[in-house]
């Protein structure tokens, strides 16, 4: 159904009964593609569809605890000056004119950016972050800041309830977890209160929610994207990335977000050109997968997705061989560097007994513990990361590609803390199961994919790549959603 002018201003303020089923002609559902050429075409205005957009995150948003902070005036002032552009036709990016929303730890300028966490609740910035400046320059609204796990979880916490603004919950089910550090801004998307989000990964803050939350999330290569004006966990691991509906749009807000910058130091100078058409042939990529995954490490309901999406990509002609990941120490590096990095990060709030004011005990206690690991134990870590950063570039000289689920489960629920008693082994071949923190040590790019509905929660398929090939990921991404609709699945409107 498309939308007049007239019946998209009346849904902006519909009731909300939430079920599974396609509605590709919903407004706020409709990819940031899709949103992009109605805007070109004059269906509607920046300035309706911002606002539209606006009424329904702050309406709904508090609902899921996803909304930090609306941002309501600076996005349609924005957007009236899109809507003169457009009318001259002086056309930008894909992104020009589609608002969206952004994890609250990316700093605004002169708008509250609290880290999910107490102690920070009326922090201010003189400046905008590399990644906002740039998408403010590409004339994308900025609607408001999402809520997330109070310092994007570091080193540890103990429950999705560990954020100022409480857990974060599911669009699909309220009383399942949104997922991950970056969870408001998967329930954001997944709820249709934004077209697409910025996110953060450490070890697994995108792709976790993308996947609990049935939506599109690309994690890109270590340092493709600059972190300046974003908050530090681990600034051997930290990362940030889209979080869209297809992995279409993840390109295009990839596009304009990457880049080299000299105020990141950690910056790997490089540009990016989403140009999936210049791909090799999918008949010429091989992709590796561990049949253990997918027949005994994922919960039994949810195998049945899984092992149909792999039928999907052998469909597209892909080679699919087996391939896992050599035994490294994956589990202990990323907790050490995450416990080193993270309680240097936060020092001050550790010495000056604020830290204390997080919700969260386990993270309370994590943080002061991380001041504890050694220079010894440190450098062996760091040592590791290079060992595994090798390992992954051996593993890709045989394939071009790893395929896995993205978690083995669904979503957990909200209002649970964590059940971290050890779960009998299911086998001792592990299989690709640590891929998640395995791949932000090396610091190589994912993508993951909903491939499914299991008792009415989704779950997702994640593709892994070598350094820098993210069209790659994106272009297999493209095929598998030209062939599936599960990322056209989503709460409806009524």
């Amino acid at each position: 159904m498309s939308l007049t002018r007239r019946n998209f201003l009346a849904a902006s303020s519909a009731t909300v009964a939430w079920a599974a089923a396609p509605a590709p002609g919903d407004v706020f559902f409709a990819s940031l593609t899709e949103l992009s050429a109605r805007l070109r075409k004059k269906e509607f205005s920046c300035v309706e569809l911002t606002r539209a957009f606006a009424d329904r995150l702050e309406r709904l948003g508090p609902r899921y605890n996803a909304l930090a902070l609306s941002l309501r005036a600076p996005a349609l002032k924005l957007a009236k000056d899109v809507d003169d552009e457009i009318k001259w036709d002086r056309l930008r990016s894909p992104l020009q004119g589609v608002p969206y929303g952004a994890k609250d730890l990316f700093a605004v300028e002169k708008r509250v950016t609290a880290w999910g966490a107490k102690p920070f609740a009326t922090q201010v910035f003189d400046y905008d972050a590399t990644v906002i400046r740039k998408l403010a320059k590409a004339k994308a609204p900025l609607l408001g800041k999402l809520a997330m796990v109070e310092l994007a979880g570091g080193p540890s916490y103990g429950g999705p309830s560990a954020s100022v603004t409480g857990p974060c919950l599911n669009p699909w089910d309220v009383t399942r977890w949104a997922g991950g550090s970056s969870s408001g801004s998967g329930a954001a998307v997944a709820a249709g209160l934004v077209p697409w989000a910025l996110g953060t990964e450490t070890s697994g803050s995108i792709l976790t929610p993308s996947a609990f939350c049935g939506v599109t999330g690309l994690r890109p290569t270590y340092g493709l994207v600059s972190r300046y004006g974003a908050m530090e966990l681990s600034h051997s691991l930290d990362k940030i990335g889209p979080m869209c509906r297809t992995a279409e749009d993840c390109g295009h807000v990839l596009a304009v977000i990457a880049g080299g910058d000299d105020n990141d130091p950690y910056s790997a100078g490089k540009s990016f050109y989403f140009a999936p058409e210049f791909v090799r042939p999918l008949k010429e990529l091989r992709v590796g997968f561990a049949p253990v995954d997918f027949d005994v490490w994922a919960d039994e309901a949810a195998r049945p997705a899984f092992q149909a999406a792999l039928g999907v990509f052998r469909q597209m002609g892909v080679t699919v061989v087996e391939k896992k990941l050599p035994e490294l120490p994956y589990g202990p590096t990323v907790r050490t560097l995450i416990m080193a990095e993270g309680s240097t990060a936060f020092r001050p709030l550790i010495e000056s007994g604020k830290v204390d004011e997080l919700a969260d005990k386990v993270q309370i206690e994590g943080l002061k513990n991380g001041l504890k690991v050694t220079a010894a134990d440190y450098l062996k870590a760091k040592t590791a990361q290079r060992e595994i950063t090798g390992a992954f570039g051996q593993l890709f000289s045989d394939v071009d590609v790893l395929i896995a689920p993205a978690r083995l489960r669904v979503a957990d629920e909200a209002l649970k803390p964590f059940d971290n008693t050890p779960a009998p082994p299911r086998s001792p071949d592990r299989g690709n199961t640590a891929l998640i923190g395995a791949s932000n040590v090396a610091g190589v790019p994912a993508l993951s994919l909903p491939c499914g509905l299991v008792g009415g929660l989704p779950v997702g398929i994640q593709l892994v790549g070598r350094h820098f090939t993210e069209n790659t990921l994106l272009a297999l991404g493209m095929e598998f959603q030209r062939r599936t609709e599960w990322h056209k699945q989503h709460p409806v409107v009524s």
